[in-house]
């Protein structure tokens, strides 16, 4: 039998605010999703995150690619 049951994630615990009719220790299969959009990052968050994703393939090459488009985008102004 399937159900939507609602709760909230506390570490590794899932609070729910539905009753349920399941034995205490059934072992069921469990597929989580988000209610709402995502909560907001801070302003530059993302970017770091994403940097600190790619921290270990960046190469010195990859800083003068960067360095290269930085000038020349610094220069049509």
């Amino acid at each position: 039998m399937q159900k939507i049951l609602h709760g909230t994630i506390r570490g590794k615990t899932i609070e729910l605010k539905d009753s349920h009719d399941y034995a205490d220790g059934q072992e069921l299969v469990i597929i989580v999703q988000p209610k709402g959009p995502p909560a907001a990052l801070p302003p530059g968050e993302g970017w770091k995150r994403l940097a600190g994703s790619m921290a270990n393939e960046w190469s010195e090459e990859d800083d003068r690619i960067l360095e290269e488009i930085y000038q020349s985008r610094k220069g049509t102004r």
